[in-house]
C-alpha cells in the first residue's frame, strides 16, 4: 500500500494545485507500475506510481512524451510533472477519457505516425537513456544504424538473457546473428526517424472526439520500420492503419525481411521481464533469421 497522504502532498506542491488525499480509483492496463485517476482542483489527473528508483524512468518517459509532442503529429498526453516521496515516485499526466477507436481513428493514426516519423535527427539514438518496460534502454548516439541496433538493442538483451540463465544455444545462435545481421541492410540505409519505440496495441487509443493518441513511449531516433514491425507483434492495428501509413510514406520493398529482426528485441525483452515461453519464441526467431542468411 502506498503512502497516499505523502504522495498527495508531493503532487500538490509540485503541480501547485489542490489534490484529493488519495486517488479516486485504479486505472487498469499497465503491468510495470500502478496507475490511478486522481481528483484535483483543476479536474482529474492521471498519476502513475512506482518505487522510488522508478523516478528516472518516469522523468525519461515525460521527456519522451514532450519529444513526441514536438513532432506535432500523433496526440500524446500532456505532461504535468514528476516527483517522489521517501517511498514512491510518481508521474502526473493529462487525464484523457478514452473511447473505442473507430476506423477513422485508425486511418488518422497511420497518417499521423508517418508525419511523426518525418521528424529526424542527425544520428541514431537519443539525448538520454530510457526504459523499455522496466528494462534499461541505451540510446547513446551512433552514426551507423546497424551498429546502434546490434550494440544498443540486441546485444544488451542477449547479455541480460544470459545473466538470467538463458545461455547455451540461444546465446550462441544469437551471437552469430549479431555477426551476420549487417546483410539485412546491404542495400538499405534508414533515416533516423522519431520513434515511439514501444508501439504495440495497448499503447494507443482514441479520445472522446475520436482523435488517436499514443502513450507509454520508449522514444529514440531510428528506423521507422522498427515502429511498424512492433505494431504487428501483438496485434491491435487494422488494415486501415497500414493503408493510411503506406499511402503517406511507403516502406522499403524489403521491409518484411527485417520485421523479425526488429521484433526479436521486444521478444527478448519480454523474456527478460517475464520469462516463460518467450525463450522458445526468441530462439525460433533467431533460427528463422539465420536460415534466411544461409545458417
Amino acid at each position: 500500500m502506498h503512502d497516499w497522504p505523502a504522495i498527495a502532498a508531493s503532487l500538490a506542491e509540485t503541480l501547485a494545485i489542490e489534490v484529493a488525499p488519495q486517488p479516486a480509483g485504479r486505472v487498469h492496463g499497465g503491468c510495470i507500475n500502478d496507475s490511478y485517476r486522481w481528483e484535483s482542483g483543476t479536474g482529474p489527473i492521471f498519476v502513475k506510481v512506482g518505487a522510488v528508483h522508478a523516478l528516472g524512468a518516469f522523468e525519461a518517459e515525460a521527456a519522451g512524451l514532450k519529444e513526441l509532442a514536438r513532432a506535432e503529429a500523433v496526440r500524446v498526453p500532456k505532461v504535468g510533472a514528476t516527483g517522489a516521496t521517501s517511498t514512491a515516485a510518481w508521474l502526473a499526466l493529462e487525464w484523457i477519457e478514452f473511447r473505442s477507436p473507430t476506423g477513422r481513428a485508425e486511418t488518422l493514426l497511420g497518417e499521423q505516425l508517418a508525419t511523426q516519423h518525418r521528424l529526424m535527427a542527425a544520428q541514431y539514438g537519443w539525448e538520454r537513456d530510457n526504459t523499455i518496460g522496466s528494462t534499461p534502454q541505451l540510446n547513446a548516439w551512433a552514426a551507423d544504424w546497424v551498429e546502434f541496433f546490434r550494440e544498443r538493442r540486441l546485444r544488451t538483451q542477449l547479455a541480460l538473457a544470459r545473466r538470467n540463465g538463458h545461455a547455451g544455444r540461444l546465446h550462441e545462435r544469437g551471437s552469430l546473428l549479431l555477426e551476420l545481421m549487417g546483410a539485412f541492410f546491404a542495400s538499405y540505409s534508414p533515416v533516423p526517424s522519431l520513434l515511439h519505440g514501444d508501439l504495440w496495441g495497448g499503447n494507443w487509443g482514441a479520445d472522446a472526439a475520436g482523435t488517436p493518441l499514443i502513450f507509454d513511449p520508449a522514444v529514440y531516433y531510428g528506423d521507422r520500420e522498427a515502429d511498424l514491425a512492433m505494431t504487428r507483434l501483438f496485434g491491435g492495428f487494422s488494415n486501415a492503419f497500414y493503408t493510411a501509413y503506406h499511402g503517406c510514406w511507403p516502406l522499403d520493398p524489403a521491409a518484411g525481411t527485417r520485421r523479425t529482426l526488429y521484433n526479436l528485441y521486444h521478444v527478448l525483452n519480454h523474456l527478460n521481464l517475464f520469462g516463460g515461453g518467450y525463450a522458445e519464441q526468441a530462439a525460433s526467431m533467431i533460427d528463422r533469421l539465420l536460415a534466411e542468411l544461409g545458417h
